[in-house]
């Protein structure tokens, strides 16, 4: 099994590296790949040093599946390349997600959808991803109306230059990159990407249409309300679902403690719940604080947390490719 990863010396890249070796993915040659500014640097692969290779030389290499964490511009331009090479492209970025010729994986809700045709797959928003692992099976018990979600999101979403702010501005740094219009630190910044022309952010409507193409039911109503605050493990969701069945709640537990990828933190007597401190790198995608809205029927209230640069990004496009390698489909 011949590996690239393009985009290999970024945040999300790093991480990409670092999960392809915890997870034992049967890696027999691997590619780093990266823009010409980083070609020659070495990346660590499981005590091992290999050098970084340009676009080129990787795509001629013709690597079974490369998983791209290089923005959206370059996996427009880049992705059809690799896939007309026959290489299964993975994309991290938001360049093919709402194409309706793409497939949007989150292996928990819709692995089923890939075939061996699908040579370029798109990896959901992190944000999207965390909260469908959990709405899924909900959806499929008692049928999802509408969902209302407020993010607190990790500085590690926006990248290096956001953690480094973050961190110059603790030691009182006032000089250093600024990733963000306005500090982080001590501060709850209401906006995740471009405004739009309705108002919300690229980021909110995001939310919006991944969950209706992954769950695969466009009557859901999905509205999000998107904020950077300044943590690091991971990010969190307050998410209020309304059914058009009711439910049991501790039916709802039993539930999504059954769920793949879930794991339920709710013990309020031992206040017991999902943080970004106790979520940082791990896989799951934790809930908790599940309760009844008890100004609407059937509705619930949940706070679901997930490490962004993991579930939401490196360790979900990794399990697209074990799915893929496990059914035959590279």
């Amino acid at each position: 099994m011949k590996v690239a990863v393009v985009g290999a010396t970024g945040l999300v890249g790093t991480k990409m590296l670092q999960v392809l070796a915890e997870r034992n993915f049967p890696v027999d040659e691997l590619l780093p790949v990266a823009s010409e500014k980083s070609i020659g640097k070495e990346v660590d692969f499981k005590g091992k040093k290999y050098k970084v290779v340009g676009f080129a030389d990787a795509i001629a290499a013709k690597p079974d599946v490369a998983i791209f964490s290089a923005g959206g511009g370059t996996s427009l331009e880049l992705a059809p390349q690799f896939a007309a090479a026959g290489i299964t492209v993975i994309d991290n970025s938001s360049a093919w997600r709402m194409d309706p010729t793409k497939k949007l994986v989150v292996p928990e809700v819709n692995a089923n959808v890939l075939t061996k045709e699908d040579k370029i797959i798109a990896n959901p928003n992190c944000s999207t991803i965390q909260m469908v692992v959990v709405l899924k099976p909900l959806h499929d018990k008692y049928k999802i109306k509408r969902v209302v979600v407020s993010t607190y999101q990790s500085v590690t979403g926006t990248g290096v230059k956001a953690v480094e702010q973050l961190m110059n501005e603790r030691q009182g740094i006032t000089d250093g990159p600024m990733a963000y219009k306005y500090p982080i630190d001590l501060n709850a910044i209401p906006q995740i990407d471009v405004f739009l022309d309705n108002g919300y952010t690229k980021e909110e409507m995001k939310m919006t249409n991944e969950t209706i193409k992954i769950i695969g039911d466009a009557n859901i109503k999905v509205t999000a309300t998107t904020v950077r605050i300044p943590v690091m493990g991971g990010h969190s969701e307050s998410v209020n679902i309304e059914f058009e069945n009711d439910f049991d709640l501790q039916e709802v537990k039993d539930l999504l403690s059954k769920a793949p990828g879930v794991i339920v933190q709710d013990d309020i007597a031992n206040n017991v719940y999902p943080m970004p401190l106790t979520a940082h790198e791990k896989d799951g995608t934790f809930v908790g604080r599940i309760r009844r809205d008890e100004t609407q029927a059937n509705t619930l209230n949940c706070w679901i947390v997930s490490d962004n640069l993991r579930k939401g990004a490196a360790t979900n496009a990794v399990q697209i490719a074990e799915y893929l390698m496990a059914n035959g489909l590279l």
